[in-house]
C-alpha cells in the first residue's frame, strides 16, 4: 500500500530490541538467509512508497522494489558498514528508479499516473465512516502526488527522502553524494515550490476546518 506519509526505517528499526539492520546484513553476510527475510519485511513498503513517488505507477515501482531486493541479496558482501544500511539500499533503488525515468525520456513516455493503481494506492482507515471525506481524500492525493512528480528530479528526490520518508539531511546527503548545503538548499527549493503548486489545496482545507 502507497501511504501519504513515511516512518524513517531508522525509526522503526531502533524501536524495542530488534535488531539493527547493520545487525540483519552481517548475519546474513555469515549465512542467515531468516535475517535477509527480516530485512525484506522492515524496507519493502517504504521503498516502494520511495520509489512510487518517482514513477506514479505501481506495478513498475513493485518490480524495481524487487530488484532492490535481488541486487542486495546478490551483492551482500559489497555492503561495509562504513555507511549506514539503509543509505545503501536507498542509493540502490534511487539508482534503480533513475534508470527508469531516463529509459522514460528516451520512449518518449510522460504519463503521470495509471489509473489501474487508483485502487491499490492509498491505505484509508476506514471505509464505512464517512465515503465523501474518503473520496477527497483520494482526490488529495493524487493532486499532492501529481505535484511532487511535476518537480524536477533532483528536487523529488530530496523531497521524498526528507519529509515523506523522514532521512536527516546528512542521510540525504550520503544516499544521493551531493554537499549538505546543497541538499537543505534543494529540500527549501521544493517545499517552495510545492506550497505553490498547492497553495490553492491548502486553502480549501482550511475552509473546511474553520
Amino acid at each position: 500500500m502507497i501511504k501519504t506519509q513515511g516512518q524513517s526505517v531508522l525509526d522503526r528499526a531502533q524501536q524495542g530490541n530488534q535488531p539493527t539492520d547493520e545487525e540483519l546484513i552481517a548475519r546474513f553476510q555469515n549465512g542467515d538467509a531468516y535475517a535477509f527475510d527480516l530485512l525484506v519485511h522492515r524496507y519493502k513498503d517504504p521503498l516502494l512508497n520511495f520509489i512510487y513517488r518517482f514513477l506514479s505507477d505501481l506495478v513498475e515501482s513493485e518490480d524495481i522494489v524487487q530488484e532492490t531486493f535481488y541486487r542486495v541479496y546478490k551483492n551482500k558482501h559489497y555492503y561495509k558498514e562504513v555507511a549506514k544500511f539503509s543509505t545503501w539500499i536507498y542509493t540502490i533503488a534511487g539508482n534503480l528508479a533513475k534508470t527508469e525515468l531516463r529509459r522514460r525520456k528516451r520512449r518518449k513516455v510522460f504519463s503521470i499516473h495509471k489509473e489501474t493503481a487508483a485502487e491499490k494506492e492509498l491505505e484509508l482507515p476506514d471505509l464505512k465512516s464517512d465515503p465523501e471525506k474518503e473520496v477527497n481524500t483520494i482526490v488529495t492525493e493524487k493532486i499532492i502526488q501529481k505535484a511532487i512528480t511535476s518537480l524536477p528530479q533532483k528536487f523529488r528526490q530530496v523531497i521524498v527522502l526528507r519529509d515523506i520518508q523522514g532521512f536527516s539531511y546528512e542521510e540525504i546527503s550520503s544516499i544521493i553524494k551531493v554537499p549538505l548545503g546543497t541538499v537543505k538548499s534543494r529540500v527549501n527549493r521544493a517545499r517552495l515550490k510545492l506550497q505553490a503548486d498547492l497553495s490553492f489545496l491548502l486553502e480549501d482545507l482550511e475552509s473546511v476546518s474553520s
